[in-house]
């Protein structure tokens, strides 16, 4: 399917949405595949129809570092269970997206290294997309209530990386492509998506 009809497809569920209820649509793919793009396309498409919507980037909520990086586990383990604190988002963000009115977040500062308190409110209704890698992990699929996989080629994603990035081979080989095969092979997110955009 090309972007034109997947976006049409996508409003069309946006629509849906009952006043005073909120939806979640989760933008799940590996990555560099294209997730960003897809998110700021439908950004535009809900203000044009004035359209609330709140972002979240799984990203902003990983961990500091020495809880991530040399703990003695396997570099890949380490991007895909101790990247982001699993549970505490699961009980302190997922859970409580669909009722609560504000919630206490933990943003990742990456200059200091640090987590700092974020505040965040949510009107009653509204369309919440959360964007990032892994999403469909158990732990997390269930809060959704439409999930995209944007797939694209390892090797195409690769060369979107920088020029110094693309220096560390080792790095993707060892840590990144290892924790993707993981989930591609275990989870099955592609075959659990709602709709799968190909880029």
């Amino acid at each position: 399917m090309n972007l034109e009809v997947n976006m049409i497809t996508i409003l069309n569920m946006i629509l849906k949405m009952e006043q005073g209820k909120r939806m979640i649509l989760g933008i799940d793919g590996l990555s560099r595949s294209g997730k960003t793009t897809l998110v700021k396309n439908i950004e535009h498409q809900l203000q044009e129809m004035n359209k609330n919507v709140c972002i979240f980037h799984i990203d902003d909520y990983i961990v500091e570092r020495k809880r991530r990086y040399n703990t003695g586990c396997e570099e890949w383990y380490e991007y895909y269970s101790l990247q982001w604190d699993v549970e505490w988002l699961k009980e302190n963000f997922f859970k409580k997206l669909k009722a609560s009115t504000e919630l206490s977040l933990l943003k990742y500062e990456t200059i200091s290294d640090t987590q700092r308190a974020q505040n965040v409110k949510l009107p009653d209704t509204c369309l919440i997309i959360i964007e990032g890698v892994f999403l469909q992990r158990s732990e997390w699929r269930a809060f959704f209530d439409y999930m995209i996989y944007v797939d694209c080629s390892r090797d195409k994603r690769f060369k979107r990386e920088s020029a110094g990035t693309q220096n560390n081979l080792k790095k993707f080989s060892e840590r990144y492509w290892k924790a993707e095969d993981y989930y591609v092979e275990t989870v099955l997110p592609m075959e659990l998506a709602n709709l799968v955009i190909i880029n």
